[in-house]
């Protein structure tokens, strides 16, 4: 039998996470070995973040320049598919990871290619393509950072159907001229949208009565009627109930008994953990569960397993997960020194609190969506005694020469009682740029009285915080 090779940290899984977090261990003179089945770089790099944003960047700029006068003319034609899909495969690094493998060996980080799995406390296995099983041990720790997978429904016929998921949706290398999307969140409205501007006609089916649930409820309104100007199909409150693939066609049945028809089918029904074949029944845990953590990203219960990104559930966000991996690199490198934890915002803070009260994120469809905090529903539900502060950013002197006919909106919460802002969401052209100071004043307790201070830029679309402001004092 093979002698186990020691390290101070094993890491599960190479994305944006488990790179961070090996970066952090290694800057804090941790030995430490990197493991990954797939490509360094993760979802996020490949099938998700960039590949999608490279999609939708053309199409937003068409929509954008379609709203100025002088300039719309001249973009009235079809967007170069051909040049689209060669940008997002430039941005995908045409789904090699070179450069990735020199990053992690510049940390002086390890690599090990294979499946990962534990054996035991502090033990991974890694079965190599060729059957090569090495065994790694974890002095310090052991980080689970395996992140998401497309969440199927069981449904007659869909494994048959060979339906797209996220991953298909945004490495595709042909435009479907019809293509249903089930589901209504992130992912089913941002190819929604990067598609139907491709040429596809595409029809979204959500079994919710709108889209973008988990935000305000007119983000969800606006996002729709978007869509359905561009010329996309959006049913509400449908369900899906077989699917069928006969040749190059997808038929769907639908809950009432009708069917449609399609060249290509996307379900983006949510996500679940990479936790199935990891081995955690050998450390008393369930495969495929999602992984409690507390606030340094250590599972409930054990001295030595981290979960860190989406494992956790926490926040199923790359930014999110790259933020936890930096509180997580710090606390396991203290944590191996034997030094205290900071609990405070300082640079080196080893406790994780803006997941709690201040998650932004933004939505790139047209209009973008975009919010960081609670909704009006999630404060009131938390107990806060809240008020709502809507304003339509039509209404702003920088959104009129941002773009003719600009439709959008704006909500701040504010809790009444300490007189901070809970969350805030802005809809509209160009509002993701927007969010990154919402985030601030969130994460950073902001006192009104004190935020009034913050004077936004003239003419630019931020003047909605003076008008939100002057909207609360009354």
């Amino acid at each position: 039998m093979t002698e186990a090779i020691a390290y101070d940290v094993i890491v599960l899984g190479a994305g944006p996470v488990g790179e961070n977090v090996a970066d952090r261990t290694r800057a804090g003179g941790l030995s430490t070995a990197i493991v990954e089945s797939e490509l360094l770089g993760g979802e996020c790099s490949y099938w998700a973040c960039m590949p999608s944003k490279a999609l939708l960047r053309p199409v937003i700029a068409r929509a954008d320049a379609r709203r100025v006068p002088g300039l719309r003319q001249a973009v009235q034609g079809p967007l170069d598919t051909a040049a689209v899909l060669a940008h997002r495969d430039r941005y995908a690094s045409h789904w090699k990871d070179d450069g990735q493998v020199s990053w992690v060996e510049s940390t002086g980080a390890d690599l090990y290619r294979g499946h990962g799995r534990l054996a035991g406390p502090r033990t991974v296995t890694v079965t190599a393509v060729d059957g090569t099983v090495t065994t790694l041990t974890a002095r310090h720790a052991v980080t689970v950072c395996t992140g998401t997978s497309a969440a199927l429904p069981d449904l007659p016929g869909l494994a048959e159907a060979k339906p797209w998921t996220s991953r298909e949706a945004t490495s595709a290398d042909h435009i479907p001229a019809r293509l249903l999307v089930v589901g209504g969140g992130v992912v089913a409205t941002e190819m929604a949208t990067a598609w139907q501007a491709l040429g596809s006609q595409v029809t979204v089916l959500v079994r919710s009565d709108g889209l973008l649930t988990h935000m305000e409820p007119f983000a969800g309104e606006l996002v729709a009627d978007a869509l359905r100007e561009a010329g996309a199909d959006v049913r509400t409150g449908v369900s899906v109930a077989a699917v069928e693939r006969k040749g190059a066609t997808v038929t769907v049945t639908l809950g009432d008994g009708s069917t449609l028809e399609a060249d290509e089918i996307l379900f983006a029904t949510g996500r679940a953990p990479r936790t199935d074949d990891l081995g955690l029944e050998t450390i008393g845990l369930e495969p495929g569960t999602w992984l409690s953590v507390d606030d340094t990203l250590r599972v409930e219960g054990s001295e030595w397993l981290y979960a860190v990104g989406d494992a956790n559930r926490r926040a199923l966000l790359t930014h999110q997960g790259k933020y936890q991996a930096r509180i997580a690199g710090a606390a396991i490198t203290a944590r191996a020194a034997g030094a205290p934890l900071l609990d405070t915002g300082r640079w080196g803070a080893h406790v994780a609190t803006a997941d709690h009260v201040a998650v932004p994120q933004v939505v790139f469809t047209d209009p973008e969506a975009a919010s960081a905090g609670l909704t009006l529903a999630e404060a009131e539900a938390a107990g806060h005694r809240v008020r709502a502060v809507d304003h339509d950013l039509a209404n702003v002197a920088g959104s009129g020469l941002y773009a003719d006919g600009y439709t959008g909106r704006a909500r701040m919460i504010v809790d009444l009682d300490r007189e901070v802002l809970l969350g805030v969401t802005f809809v509209g052209p160009g509002v993701g740029e927007l969010i990154h100071s919402a985030t601030i004043a969130i994460a950073g307790e902001v006192p009104i009285d004190r935020l009034w201070h913050a004077v936004p830029a003239y003419p630019t679309v931020s003047e909605v915080w003076l008008r939100l402001l002057e909207a609360h004092r009354g």
